[in-house]
């Protein structure tokens, strides 16, 4: 088990806490959460607990919004052939299924879509996909989540007489492709307010455009709002500001009246017996199977369930995608054995501050998740590469407040490609470089990263006392909701916690006890996967908790449960 860094957030100053609380009529805990996130009044709380669709944007301050919008209305009028084109992923996805749906929905007959084949093509634009608009017909390519370092192929598409417009969320090239258009709020001399939309957000304010601009209901726009609450959760793009609000009424969506593939999927993951799905739902349960389509055979089947009507063909497919999700997790699972082991038998690896691994066999699909899970295992930068078309294609994962992307970037004289941002990237290479960027990337990293980011650290709100926690704290908490980065589920720890009952040991891997604080009511806690601190549990007279409040509901009966993210024992924290 990974030793982690408790990391006390500031605790705000008790006069501005004391003031929010009365202003509230809140308590301390919360009121000092919402100062946490930068909400210190009563008009900015206000707004947080209470998303409003008029908090959204104006799409048109986007830089490219009007010649985009432009674009497309001359093609329609002209009755161009359209590609909707997309990446592999669930962001991808979801955007070409948003973009599409809208213009089908408008009766536009003269749309394709469009996903690259992740081993025959590989990420974003590929000339195979520009040769395919060239033999429908296209002219315009409005390609959405990918294109931002496309320039050669962009190139090519234009000699062909073919527009992009391209509409992506990730970190620029200096050189940006020669597009008619592009939609990018990270790109230079970008007015628009919000930077870190999904690429299916920027879909969105490109639908919300055409819908101004063409005098649709503005409405026709939030029919999409689901995929987009799954493009912002499975993105794991910070849930503030407009994703916020975005996600917020996304997940009521979600909740009402899901879209019938999205309903499919909810069925097929089992959540449909739970009240309401949440962002964690969307990642562990929704966004994975709608991920496996594109990795173990063609993501353009999850486009296709995305935009079924037809409910009962919808759940057919779903359960095809279902099975391609176990099959996912079948692989992902061996290949992370593997990898693991090869670096426990490497003393070298052992010692490195970075992974880099390749086993011309992997499967390419699972190559980043396997890549965080060997972050689990041994927290640092890691890179996993597989062959595909004769080259090395890697995936890269970081670690918290690590840039990867700039280190990658660093090593870009060895690459044939890359792409991503600082938490994850894509890679390609000649086989042959693969051992000379290997030692490159190592230095690189070895040269600007500190000890303390290659242990896994944990984020915490607040220090309380197990006696201040009750329902009421819970449904205030759950108010704060849709959780996830820069808004995350708030985290606590509790010192001299003591063993109230018995340790009980849950499918062998398991932990459930109760605890006790001084002279409190006994808690119940549930650690996953805390089998290995059974012992330290056992052998402390006390010990401190790192948690998580929710509810478990078992049978009827609702009792308050603290999800155990880690333990330390005789109250020491570092």
């Amino acid at each position: 088990m990974l030793e982690k860094r408790w990391i006390l957030k500031e605790v705000p100053e008790l006069s501005k806490v004391q003031k929010l609380a009365s202003d509230l009529n809140a308590d301390r805990i919360l009121a000092s959460l919402l100062i946490q996130r930068g909400i210190d009044s009563f008009e900015e709380a206000k707004e947080f607990f209470r998303p409003k669709l008029e908090d959204l944007h104006n799409p048109f301050l986007m830089k490219g919004m009007s010649r985009a919008v432009d674009r497309i209305q001359a093609a329609m009028e002209l009755g161009e052939n359209i590609m909707i084109y997309g990446d592999y992923d669930v962001d991808g996805t979801t955007s070409v299924s948003l973009v599409y749906g809208f213009l089908k929905e408008k009766n536009y007959p003269n749309l394709h879509h469009y996903i690259p084949d992740r081993y025959a093509e590989g990420y974003g634009i590929s000339y195979s996909g520009i040769d395919k608009a060239e033999e429908l017909e296209v002219s315009l390519i409005i390609a959405l989540d990918c294109g931002i370092k496309a320039v050669e192929k962009v190139d090519y598409a234009n000699q062909k007489g073919i527009d992009f417009i391209i509409c992506d969320h990730h970190t620029p090239g200096k050189i940006l492709p020669n597009a008619h258009a592009i939609l990018n709020p990270k790109q230079s001399n970008c007015p628009y307010p919000y930077k870190e939309l999904s690429g299916c957000g920027i879909g969105f304010k490109l639908v919300q455009a055409l819908c101004d601009a063409m005098s649709y209901d503005a409405r026709d726009a939030f029919q999409f709002i689901d995929l987009v609450a799954v493009s912002i959760a499975s993105d794991i793009v910070p849930i503030t500001g407009e994703n916020r609000v975005l996600c917020y009424f996304g997940l009521q969506k979600i909740n009402k009246n899901p879209s019938p593939g999205i309903k499919a999927l909810i069925n097929i993951a089992e959540y449909q017996s739970q009240k309401e799905m949440n962002v964690r739902d969307l990642v562990f349960g929704i966004g994975p199977r709608i991920n496996a389509a594109g990795r173990m055979d063609k993501a353009i089947t999850a486009v296709e369930l995305l935009l079924e009507k037809d409910s009962e063909k919808a759940a057919e497919m779903a359960a095809l995608i279902n099975s391609q999700n176990t099959n996912r997790r079948d692989f992902d699972s061996s290949i992370t054995v593997e990898a693991v082991d090869m670096i426990k038998s490497s003393e070298s690896l052992k010692n490195a501050k970075t992974t880099v691994l390749f086993k011309e066999d992997w499967h390419k699909g699972v190559i980043g998740i396997v890549a965080s899970r060997c972050i689990e295992h041994y927290h640092r930068p890691t890179i996993i590469f597989t062959e595909s078309n004769g080259k090395a294609t890697g995936s890269a994962r970081s670690v918290p407040d690590y840039n990867i992307y700039d280190a990658i970037l660093q090593c870009e004289d060895l690459l044939d490609s890359f792409g991503g941002h600082q938490f994850a990237a894509g890679l390609t290479l000649k086989k042959e470089n693969l051992s000379v960027f290997s030692k490159r990337f190592e230095q690189v990293v070895s040269s600007n990263i500190s000890d303390e980011l290659l242990v896994p650290r944990i984020d915490v709100d607040l220090e309380i006392d197990l006696s201040e926690i009750d329902f009421a704290l819970i449904k205030k908490l759950d108010q704060m909701s849709p959780f996830g980065p820069q808004n995350m589920q708030p985290i606590f720890i509790s010192k001299g916690v003591r063993l109230f009952s018995n340790l009980r040991i849950l499918k062998e891997k398991h932990l459930k006890f109760q605890v006790i604080q001084g002279k409190s009511f006994p808690y119940q806690c549930i650690g996953f996967n805390f089998v290995d601190y059974k012992d330290l549990i056992d052998s402390s007279e006390s010990f401190s908790i790192c948690y998580s409040i929710s509810i478990n509901e078992f049978r009827g009966e609702r009792s308050i449960q603290l999800q155990i993210r880690d333990i330390k024992a005789n109250e020491t924290q570092s």
